[in-house]
């Protein structure tokens, strides 16, 4: 993945009106710009404090910000090439899960299942220094179901902060082995310290949803995610006062 330029200021979507828990903006395509055939619709999942807003972040930005405030959810989309071909990639963002006192049940706020309904794809986080947030991941994925019943989902499972092994709850084979019970890839990822980690995670999904909706041959295709190069206001006026500085000296010249 290719990401240059800086991130231009009031291009964020929120799906509740409010982006203030977001510290770095994150472009859109630019509105004048040929809209993609295909959009690649994911939404990331998890209990509170597994940095779902953190992978995403620096997933689309490479940057890591450890702070946010209290995540309401926002729609972040991009125009993307995903091995060779243009495609329009909107990441869902969420409000955290919790399990129901009887652990079986969760509590779920409305704007998740809306949030479930809408998408392709599912990015199902846990934090491995986090039991209890990967004791949410088995009722989560029910729940998945129980709004997708039939079908073929494209799922993978993440388990976030892998930078620290110390704190480890949740062994790595016990995430392989409930991600295969769920039809799924496991990736272990540091939001902190490990981008190409990241990446790789949403290339997976990104790749599993084209195949799933008719996008590819059923194989993995060679090649990548990149993510078109942000443009910058502020670049694109000082490239218009270079032109007209250059072009006041091409008159100056002609007239001497």
């Amino acid at each position: 993945m290719r990401l240059t330029g800086d991130p231009a200021p009031g291009t964020m979507n929120s799906s509740s009106g409010s982006g203030n828990f977001l510290l770095v903006p994150i472009p859109e395509y630019p509105l004048l710009d040929c809209v993609p055939n295909k959009t690649v619709k994911i939404v990331v999942l998890g209990a509170s404090n597994v940095g779902k807003t953190a992978l995403i972040v620096r997933f689309l930005t490479k940057r890591f910000i450890g702070d946010y405030e209290a995540n309401t959810g926002a729609l972040y989309s991009r125009k993307v090439t995903l091995d060779g071909e243009e495609v329009s990639l909107q990441i869902q963002d969420t409000p955290c899960v919790a399990l129901q006192d009887d652990a079986e049940g969760l509590y779920c706020q409305e704007q998740i299942n809306r949030s479930i309904y809408w998408a392709d794809g599912y990015v199902l986080v846990f934090s491995i220094t986090d039991h209890n947030s990967y004791r949410t991941i088995q009722p989560l994925y029910q729940h998945v179901r129980r709004i997708h019943p039939s079908g073929n989902i494209p799922v993978i499972l993440v388990g976030n902060k892998s930078d620290l092994l110390r704190a480890r709850q949740v062994p790595a084979d016990e995430g392989e082995t409930l991600a295969a019970s769920l039809g799924g890839v496991y990736f272990e990822a540091s939001a902190r310290e490990n981008h190409e980690g990241v990446h790789a995670t949403f290339l997976h999904i990104c790749q599993e949803v084209i195949r799933v909706l008719g996008g590819g041959n059923g194989e993995k295709r060679r090649g990548g995610l990149h993510l078109a190069r942000p443009k910058s206001p502020n670049m694109q006026e000082l490239k218009r006062r270079f032109r007209q500085v250059l072009s006041s000296k091409v008159k100056s010249a002609t007239t001497l």
